[in-house]
């Protein structure tokens, strides 16, 4: 299983844990990410990860998913492909960087690219014909597959 998470989902257990959804979504990261330490599951990275948690603000946060990012065991390095499909995404509605994560995960045959962006996972269910990869929310996710 080749697992790609986004800045938002890998930014989750840092987030305020008062509502019992944002507890719930960072247990199922936590045990995504421990499959993949076990190497049970692959973890897929890429170029505009490491990107967008460079941009980070807080230096305490960015320093800690730096840490963490370090386990990735795959990363697709940003060429024309994926820029080029990164553009044919942003006409569908996907902005920013979510296309570009999107064509990496693509690129690097993901089996499923997870976030806990509700304004990416609904409009990725719109347009989940014109996807090559699975977008799911962790929790719902983990609720399949184990």
């Amino acid at each position: 299983m080749k697992i790609y998470l986004d800045n938002c989902a890998l930014s989750r257990p840092f987030d305020n844990q008062s509502q019992e959804r944002i507890r719930l979504e960072t247990e199922a990261i936590m045990v995504i990410l421990s499959r993949m330490q076990r190497k049970e599951w692959v973890w897929l990275g890429s170029q505009a990860l490491q990107m967008e948690i460079d941009q980070m603000p807080d230096p305490g946060h960015r320093s800690r998913l730096r840490r963490i990012s370090e386990r990735v065991s795959q990363s697709v390095v940003i060429g024309k492909k994926e820029l080029d499909r990164a553009r044919e995404l942003e006409k569908s509605g996907f902005a920013g960087f979510d296309a570009v994560h999107l064509a990496c995960a693509e690129s690097g045959k993901a089996d499923v690219f997870i976030t806990t962006d509700d304004r990416l996972l609904k409009l990725a269910k719109r347009q989940a014909g014109q996807l090559q990869v699975k977008v799911d929310n962790p929790l719902s996710w983990i609720r399949e597959n184990l």
